[in-house]
């Protein structure tokens, strides 16, 4: 062995089997990137299958609550929708249209102190977009001592003797069904009300609910349809804004409904003004609180001026029935 060969054994060069193993080890390294961006590129794909299966599948069930909803508008005959201004009475008249034609359609809107102007009016736009007229029935809320009192039944007793006249009038008018807005979300919170629905079944019917549109279906059909209000924020009718057990006056819902007008120059969501006596407790999304501090004198001012002693932000943010919240489920 010459002098190199030597040095080389002595100082661990590598022999041809460890030669192998790092040239077989470089051979997976240079392979390695390439895998990697296999992996990736088979990842990618899977998620893109995922996604478009997804797709499909939120089409088929899109499609088969369309037939669902409009084989049980199909099987009315007739109806007459009970208009709210709300978006999802809205929709529910647009589809009515869509199915029965306009000539077997009625838009009703029962008119009474707990209906803001502003739900009105929203309420003539819809039923002007759908092609039907609208008909206004006097409600007379407050002449029910079961309504005033307010109670934790205040929306079953409202709600009840509301449909139980627009039934009647849709009976002397040769309407097939009374149609109520009520979609498959509202069951998350308490709503008495929608027994009192439920007892005058099945000629009055919730055919969204039936059919399970929730709230994402029903703007995404408002906004295709061309629905006015299809990006309204939810609202509810004005007694929902007063505390239970405080008594619902023509005065008490008006200094409501002017203190929310009031506050929609600043505030673009959700907005509640929540009456406990003398005390309005403003309820807004907490993405709007700066907005609250910016303009806090002018909203207080505002608000005020309604008819308030004192004002307050409620610092949990709005809150769908906040006023339920002290209520004793379990009872």
């Amino acid at each position: 062995m010459d002098e190199k060969s030597l040095m080389e054994e002595i100082l661990g060069i590598r022999s041809k089997k460890d030669r192998g193993e790092t040239l077989l080890f470089e051979d997976e390294a240079e392979k390695n990137p390439k895998s990697n961006e296999d992996k990736k590129k088979e990842e990618k794909d899977n998620l893109r299958k995922k996604k478009k299966k997804k797709g499909k599948e939120k089409e088929i069930l899109k499609k088969e609550k369309e037939e669902k909803l409009f084989s049980l508008l199909q099987s009315y005959g007739s109806a007459a929708v009970a208009l709210s201004g709300g978006v999802d009475s809205a929709v529910l008249l647009m589809a009515a249209v869509r199915t029965l034609g306009a000539k077997n359609v009625a838009a009703v809107t029962a008119v009474s102190e707990l209906l803001p102007e502003g739900e009105l009016e929203d309420a003539k736009r819809c039923a002007s977009r759908a092609g039907v007229r609208l008909t206004l029935l006097p409600a007379k809320d407050l002449a029910s001592s079961d309504v005033a009192r307010n109670d934790e039944r205040r929306c079953y007793y409202c709600k009840k003797r509301r449909f139980e006249m627009l039934a009647l009038w849709a009976k002397e008018h040769g309407f097939g069904r009374v149609l109520d807005g009520t979609n498959a979300d509202d069951a998350g919170d308490y709503r008495p009300g929608l027994a009192a629905i439920e007892e005058l079944a099945p000629f009055v019917a919730s055919p969204l609910k039936e059919a399970r549109w929730t709230k994402p279906d029903i703007r995404e059909a408002a906004k295709a349809w061309g629905v006015p209000v299809w990006s309204k924020p939810g609202a509810a009718c004005l007694a929902s804004r007063v505390e239970y057990g405080v008594e619902l006056t023509g005065e008490r819902l008006h200094a409501v409904e002017v203190a929310e007008d009031s506050l929609r120059r600043y505030i673009r969501g959700q907005l509640r003004v929540r009456c406990h006596g003398k005390l309005a407790r403003i309820e807004i999304e907490p993405a709007e609180f700066d907005v609250f501090w910016r303009h806090r004198e002018e909203m207080e001012d505002a608000v005020r001026s309604a008819g308030f002693t004192y004002v307050t932000l409620d610092l949990r943010g709005y809150r769908m029935g906040s006023q339920n919240e002290g209520l004793d489920m379990d009872s």
